[in-house]
């Protein structure tokens, strides 16, 4: 039985989860192969019984892991002679510093620019679910939540500051130090989920944060140009 991650896809085969991406760069950064299987929104409610509200859910020969934490632990714990994705506590702390950073002061900034974009990216059979829903946590129409986006870019790049900081002031290629790890996976996925659905540059070209966005791309064989994504810069 082949390893499959059940992954969210939108129109033109775009893969908007920053959730999902952290998993597939889990399974890349072991060595492990797999198969990225699209779902749209409408889908998830119909996978493994209906046991599960999003994705990634990982099915590794039978064995059914949701949650990208859950399938990162699970990578570790089953794999251990592979590529660890947490080398012990400091790295874990590392790693959800990261994560509470994105979620805590970017996501607040972007998820109402964006949602209209995801909306009209989404399968048209998973747009009415979308809109609804997106509206009610927003409490305001998608169209409204966008308004204006332009005039709110200077604070999502000034939200990247520790990013930035952290790549030119301590010369660090990566979040994790000289080499990525799992850190990189959950920032990096996450610009992935925006480059997926806008067409609104977010970073200037000569950003610091768009180098190493690129580098992440590249990593993995490419594993970050597998699927279409708007430039993230102008």
């Amino acid at each position: 039985m082949p390893r499959v991650l059940h992954d969210l896809a939108c129109i033109d085969d775009r893969r908007p989860s920053p959730y999902c991406w952290r998993s597939k760069y889990a399974l890349a950064h072991k060595g492990l192969e797999f198969e990225a299987r699209p779902a749209g929104f409408g889908d998830i409610p119909r996978l493994y019984g209906g046991g599960h509200k999003t994705v990634p859910i990982l099915d590794d020969d039978g064995h059914v892991v949701p949650d990208s934490w859950a399938i990162a632990d699970y990578l570790d714990h089953a794999y251990p002679d592979r590529p660890p994705l947490f080398t012990g506590p400091n790295e874990r702390a590392l790693c959800r510093f990261t994560e509470a950073w994105l979620f805590g002061a970017l996501a607040p900034l972007l998820v109402p620019m964006l949602a209209l974009d995801i909306h009209d990216h989404a399968r048209p059979e998973d747009r009415a679910y979308f809109r609804e829903s997106r509206e009610r946590r927003l409490g305001r129409s998608l169209e409204a939540a966008a308004a204006g986006r332009e005039q709110r870019l200077e604070a999502v790049r000034a939200a990247l500051n520790p990013l930035r900081l952290t790549l030119t002031v301590q010369c660090q290629r990566f979040i994790s130090g000289e080499h990525p790890g799992y850190a990189d996976y959950i920032a990096a996925g996450f610009l992935m989920w925006a480059a997926s659905v806008t067409t609104l540059p977010l970073l200037e070209r000569d950003d610091p944060v768009v180098a190493w966005f690129e580098r992440v791309r590249d990593l993995h064989g490419g594993l970050g140009r597998s699927a279409p994504m708007y430039a993230i810069a102008v």
